[in-house]
């Protein structure tokens, strides 16, 4: 066997750094392997008496545990000590040899065995040499494994290093020198050298706002503190040199400590006025006032306001010392002003009282402000009933303020469809009490017996159904739950909404998420085919909004004049496009926070203003057109009428109970609902439901609002006065055909030519009755009903097409005043250069000053969005720092 030989000396010295350090390395990880519980265990002690846990130990368990932590530490030592190994050269070149490829230290030591005298085997051998010494010279230093989680599986020693860090930042490591005299016996006692010392402080309630004060150095003898404050002191020294007297906490004098005692802690709460002494060689005393904390108050200022969509708004004021932590409004019902009636004769069921909590101020003082209540309670079950209303805020020590309370109708959506308004009072009878479950289906049949003319919407009939047997259900198997009722409750409210809406209620939520979109592309620099895309969005969803409000507008006419004259605001649909030009124009020209005040702005007026097509100023008397559509309105709204006393005639021969006792006249209810008594499937066939018949208009009165009946309410027998009054409203038809305007137009001939049919089935209708087949007489005045809304729908569309082709001199000087005089889309005239804007007065509104605190509401909440750009919330904050 050949012996190994010596590595050479050339490949030995370009191998001595990296062996150094490799060799180094090795050091440091069996040092870190074998004392880490050594320097754990330091740390430990060194962060613990650092924070003066000496201080607060008995002396026996100091010593105690001195003891044990002793021997723990140096059995770490010496078990460290015994596993250590001092690495050795042939170690470090192994561990280097280890990382190259092919182990080339090892072999240089390696001879040649066989072939030392063949020259060839020579030659390869020692270029085998040469190839390992090259790659022995790349060897560099191996990196010490240094990581323990192995042998410490729980961090005890990052815990530890932890602890020292923060008790060096926190601590005093000067109060290590401490313990040695601590578990003699000594400190506090030293005191006695040093003599008897003491620290105090004053703390107010943190609500307050106000600092700690430290007593040492206080020279003021009159101290004032708020109710509530806390006085800490620590007295270092035995009883008999130094003790505490007061008259402030309300406590008798505590009993004195033992005399042993070295440091006395004491705390206490201030709650009166009174005196404070330290006695000992640093005596000092102090006449303490307590300031009172007074009850915050409140007030409701003004009246309460009800927006369109049932939104209340209600200001306040609130005001207390320091600052109010809570509020909030208390609303109860209030049965002694309640009309029991219908559906609210019933005890209702116990309800806690509504609460709303009040806004508070997010930035600034809470301690004198004024802010609004705004909440929306449309769905509560005392909605638009008579109410008590109290407002109560809290402060930071727990008192109470109450304002007066205010008796009022609590604010909700009003609905001014008749039927809405049966639904939503149908709703809120059954939230009123389950027990007119019963009596809620029932009127429920009353509405889906017969729907013509009544549910204009399929799906608000089908919706109603459903409602209406899955209580049936629930009323017959005694089932009706708080869940069942609320369920129910909601589902009545939805199709109040839709019978109320028609529709308009999707178009605004089409037209917000439209406006959403588009500002979210504002936001993050949508490109301008983004841009075009998502204006074609809006557009479209704006134009279907328009088409909506102005229909249910048409129908609404006679029933909610305050919202046709919202402070007579009006837009024009040329007006619409120009804002929506003007918007995409600044999105183009990278004007993104003009672009966006402007499209907030035209979603404000979609939702709040009134919509007016063509020319907007034309609102003052009537031209033929609208006469003509009004009497046709009239002559449709008596023909109806008449149509359902012929009906209630049909069920009065054959003894049918519906419809309550013959000729009798239903009274409108108050408070509740009254309707007849009619059960499905009796007294006639089921109608379909309510769908638009061609050429329906949205304004058309709905059954039961006919004024048709005799003054004493007796609306005859089939028969004469019927027929007779058939005859009296087909000469009215006739005179009305005699005046109809809209010659010439194929809209207007296909209108002349559907109030001819109504007037032919009207004939039919007439002779029907006098011959006594009033089951015919129904089908006629049906028919006459749908030519009437046909030829209505027909002159609609003739007067929109001569308003828009109108040539003559009126239209002329219409069309050069609105040159002269363009209005923007807020209504207000432009300026001379026929830009977005005007030259007037911005505040032309009667409560400006309302409107002014509106849009400081508005750019205080748009300056708090920090996703907003940057240029436009440094333009927010300019405009709040000059306003």
């Amino acid at each position: 066997m050949t012996e190994p030989k010596a590595i050479p000396e050339g490949a030995l010295r370009r191998l001595a750094w990296p062996m150094r350090l490799t060799r180094a390395g090795m050091v440091a990880e069996r040092v870190t392997r074998g004392f880490w519980p050594v320097w754990t265990i330091l740390f430990a002690i060194i962060a613990a008496l650092a924070f003066g846990l000496h201080d607060w130990l008995p002396v026996e368990v100091l010593w105690i545990g001195s003891v044990l932590v002793l021997a723990v530490l140096i059995w770490s030592l010496y078990r460290g000590i015994r596993q250590f190994r001092w690495p050795t050269q042939g170690e470090a070149l192994a561990r280097l040899d280890a990382r190259l490829p092919g182990r080339p230290i090892a072999a240089l030591t390696d001879a040649q065995a066989l072939g030392a005298d063949d020259a060839g085997s020579l030659a390869v051998w020692r270029a085998h040499v040469a190839r390992m010494t090259e790659r022995a010279t790349k060897a560099r230093a191996i990196m010490p494994d240094l990581r323990l989680a192995t042998r410490d599986p729980f961090a005890l020693r990052y815990a530890a290093l932890t602890a020292l860090v923060i008790s060096v930042v926190f601590g005093s490591l000067w109060r290590i020198a401490d313990a040695p005299r601590v578990a003699a016996g000594g400190l506090p006692g030293d005191g006695a050298a040093a003599g008897p010392s003491w620290e105090g402080w004053a703390e107010p309630p943190g609500y307050t706002g106000k600092p700690s004060i430290y007593l040492n150095t206080l020279d003021a003898a009159d101290l004032s503190l708020p109710e509530g404050s806390r006085i800490i002191l620590r007295l270092y020294g035995r009883p008999d040199e130094i003790s505490l007297a007061e008259t402030v906490s309300g406590k008798p004098a505590a009993a004195p400590p033992p005399t042993d005692a070295s440091v006395q802690a004491i705390e206490f709460e201030v709650v009166r006025s009174g005196r404070l002494s330290i006695s000992g060689p640093d005596a000092r005393e102090w006449a303490l006032t307590v300031l009172a904390d007074l009850a915050p108050t409140v007030s409701i200022e003004g009246s309460i306001s009800r927006e369109a969509d049932g939104t209340m708004s209600q200001p306040f004021a609130a005001k207390d010392d320091y600052a109010v932590t809570a509020g909030r409004a208390l609303i109860e019902l209030d049965l002694n002003k309640l009309d029991r009636r219908y559906g609210l004769a019933a005890a209702p069921e116990p309800r806690d009282p509504l609460a709303f909590d009040l806004p508070l101020p997010i930035t600034g003082s809470r301690a004198d402000f004024a802010e609004t209540l705004v909440e929306d309670a449309s769905k509560h079950a005392w909605s638009n009933l008579p109410v008590r209303m109290t407002f109560e805020v809290t402060d930071g020590r727990g008192q109470t303020g109450k304002s007066e309370t205010v008796e009022l109708a609590l604010p909700g959506r009003r609905f001014f469809d008749p039927v809405a308004n049966a639904v939503a009072e149908l709703r809120r009878d059954l939230l009123w009490t389950r027990d007119n479950g019963a009596r809620t289906a029932q009127v429920l049949h009353a509405i889906t017996h017969r729907p013509e003319g009544l549910l204009r919407s399929e799906r608000a009939y089908l919706m109603l159904r459903v409602a209406m047997r899955r209580l049936d259900a629930a009323v017959a198997q005694g089932r009706l739950s708080t869940d069942f009722r609320d369920e129910t409750a909601e589902a009545l409210w939805q199709v109040a909404l839709l019978i109320e809406d028609g529709g308009l209620a999707d178009a605004l939520e089409r037209m917000q998420q439209a406006q959403e979109r588009l500002s979210e592309a504002i936001r993050n620099g949508a490109s301008p085919e983004e841009i075009q895309k998502l204006m074609d969005e809006l557009r479209q969803a704006t134009n279907d909004y328009i088409r909506q409000l102005a229909e249910n507008m048409e129908r609404k006419g006679a029933d909610e004049p305050s919202q046709q004259a919202d402070a007579g605001q009006q837009i024009t649909g040329d007006q619409l496009q120009q804002m929506m030009d003007e918007i995409q124009r600044l999105m183009e020209e990278g004007r993104m926070a003009e672009a966006q005040e402007l499209l907030d702005q035209l979603s404000r007026m979609m939702e709040n203003m009134q919509v007016t097509e063509g020319q907007g100023g034309q609102q003052g008397q009537q031209g033929p057109g609208e006469q003509a559509m009004n009497g046709l309105r009239d002559t449709l709204r008596q023909q109806q009428g008449l149509s359902d006393e012929t009906f209630r005639g049909l069920q009065e021969q054959f003894g049918s109970p519906q419809g309550g006792q013959p000729g009798q006249q239903q009274q409108p209810g108050q408070g509740g609902n009254q309707f007849s008594q009619q059960q499905d499937g009796q007294g006639g066939q089921p109608g379909r439901p309510g769908q638009r018949q061609p050429g329906q208009q949205n304004g058309e009165p709905r059954p039961g609002q006919d004024s048709g009946q005799n003054p004493n309410g007796q609306s005859g027998q089939p028969g004469g006065s019927l027929a007779d009054r058939q005859q009296s409203l087909r000469e009215t038809l006739r005179q009305q055909q005699g005046a109809m305007p809209g010659d010439g137009s194929p809209e207007g001939d296909a209108a002349r030519q559907a109030l001819e049919d109504a007037g032919r089935a009207m004939d039919g209708a007439e002779d029907a009755l006098r011959r006594g087949d009033t089951s015919e007489a129904i089908d006629r005045q049906a028919e006459a009903i749908e030519n009437l809304r046909e030829g209505m729908r027909n002159l609609g569309q003739a007067l929109a097409r001569n308003n828009q082709g109108e040539t003559g001199e009126q239209g002329q000087v219409t069309r050069e005043a609105n040159r002269e005089m363009p209005r923007d889309p807020l209504g207000r005239t432009t300026g001379q250069s026929g830009r977005v804007g005007t030259d007037e007065n911005l505040m032309q509104s009667e409560d400006v000053y309302r409107r002014a605190r509106n849009l400081l509401d508005e750019i205080r909440r748009r300056s708090g969005d920090q996703e907003r750009p940057t240029l436009e919330l440094d333009y927010l904050r300019r405009l709040l720092e000059r306003f």
